[in-house]
């Protein structure tokens, strides 16, 4: 593990540095890829700060990326954000710089890269490139600088109600408030749906199948999709309302993509899914993974292993 004054010398010695994160980004992976690249511009504007990857429809307000050539990548400093495994990286030509650098939350099951910060106590990575600022004396915490920020700690600790906020979470925030950013316009723009996911969030409870356990999944196939007119993206967004009824504590919502797999988003409050994730091409935090189903019978067989660790932690009590 390399320390903060390590990276940032790092940062120091390249004229041209690309910063990516995962596929299908949310706030927290946008926000810390553009928080880095805004507060290194702000230090050395004389370097060439490119951030990479594929914009997010719904993400657009927050964050969009460049076009990074081929040449660009010759001789540049890569710094891959909030991305726990390789196979994530929305650039696979990650490892066409001459030096890369992780910094992330996650759980570290894969190292990779010549550097790696890795905390898997902060809430976000977000939080992180936060402390990274506040180590530094020629690094500034800026009002812009905290809006990417801030939208990224939102996102990953769902307004404050995820248990990976901590006391120093809060006291990170109330730097971003105290430089003024809008955090009311934050919240509201997370909070905006349009018609048709709202649409979508009643569908949930109709189709959502509860163990007795307190395990629960919900599957949103193309036919769905097609009658309520939404993409896969869309679809995305819906991942925590089966969190809001008391019957479950542990759930699942498989989403059909394009060539019939099914992206699998698992969350808990309580027992811990990661393995899970792990056990079928994913992974993540202990309460929050992805993973893939390659076709129905392995969401079925997800299912019934949800079920079995949410009955083991019940039985135990936890």
């Amino acid at each position: 593990m390399n320390s903060f004054a390590e990276i940032i010398a790092t940062i120091k010695k390249y004229d041209r540095i690309i910063i990516l994160r995962h596929q299908n980004p949310d706030p927290d992976a946008l926000g810390s890829q553009a928080g880095l690249a805004t507060v290194i511009r702000q230090a050395y504007p004389d370097k060439k700060v490119l951030i990479g990857g594929n914009d997010t429809e719904g993400l657009k307000w927050l964050s969009t990326a460049q076009k990074v050539s081929a040449e660009d990548y010759q001789g540049a400093l890569v710094i891959v954000v909030d991305t726990a495994n390789e196979p994530r990286i929305d650039d696979q030509r990650y490892n066409d710089g001459a030096f890369l650098v992780k910094i992330d939350h996650h759980p570290n099951d894969e190292p990779y890269g010549d550097q790696l910060f890795v905390n898997t106590d902060a809430s976000s990575c977000s939080e992180i490139i936060a402390d990274l600022i506040d180590s530094s004396d020629e690094l500034q915490l800026t009002k812009k600088v905290a809006y990417y920020l801030y939208a990224g700690i939102v996102g990953d600790t769902g307004r404050f109600l995820y248990p990976a906020t901590t006391e120093h979470t809060m006291q990170v925030a109330g730097k971003f408030i105290a430089l003024g950013v809008d955090t009311a316009g934050i919240n509201n723009k997370m909070n905006e749906v349009s018609l048709k996911q709202a649409k979508l969030q009643g569908f949930i409870y109709d189709i959502l199948q509860i163990d007795d356990s307190g395990a629960a999944l919900a599957i949103i196939d193309d036919d769905l999709m097609k009658k309520l007119n939404l993409n896969q993206e869309e679809a995305n967004s819906v991942v925590s309302t089966p969190g809001r009824l008391k019957e479950v504590c542990s759930w699942m919502e498989a989403v059909q993509k394009d060539d019939g797999t099914f992206r699998m988003h698992l969350r808990s409050q309580g027992p811990v899914i990661n393995e899970l994730a792990k056990r079928h091409d994913g992974g993540g935090h202990p309460l929050a993974s992805g993973a893939t189903a390659k076709d129905l019978d392995e969401v079925k067989q997800m299912f019934k292993e949800l079920i079995k660790i949410v009955t083991d932690f019940n039985q135990k009590g936890e």
